[in-house]
């Protein structure tokens, strides 16, 4: 019998991208900082108003998806699918305490 599949290997299961979504996002506040100097250099830029917001949404977006696929991958291997996105919901959970706790003191 015919495989009609468009995507093979890890990609190609589900759990892997909830993981992935789940990974980024627990990661999407810690690696908002860094992107503070992409939007430093997108406000001296002559990019309009609207274009750097989007550039700016569209980037963090993407840096923590890649960031989370890469992580769901990588924990995928060492514990395997579901210890992953188990141990991502941890994560998430553990960041928005911290991000609350966090909000308090300011």
């Amino acid at each position: 019998m015919q495989s009609y599949e468009v995507i093979s290997g890890p990609l190609a299961d589900a759990a892997v991208w909830r993981g992935a979504l789940i990974w980024a996002l627990a990661l999407y506040v810690p690696l908002s900082a860094p992107l503070s100097r992409l939007e430093a250099s997108l406000e001296t830029s002559t990019i309009p108003e609207d274009w750097r917001q989007g550039v700016l949404i569209l980037s963090s977006l993407l840096l923590a998806m890649a960031v989370g696929l890469a992580t769901q991958l990588g924990c995928s291997w060492a514990l395997g699918p579901g210890w992953a996105s188990s141990l991502g919901v941890v994560v998430l959970g553990w960041s928005l305490l911290l991000t609350l706790t966090n909000r308090d003191r300011t």
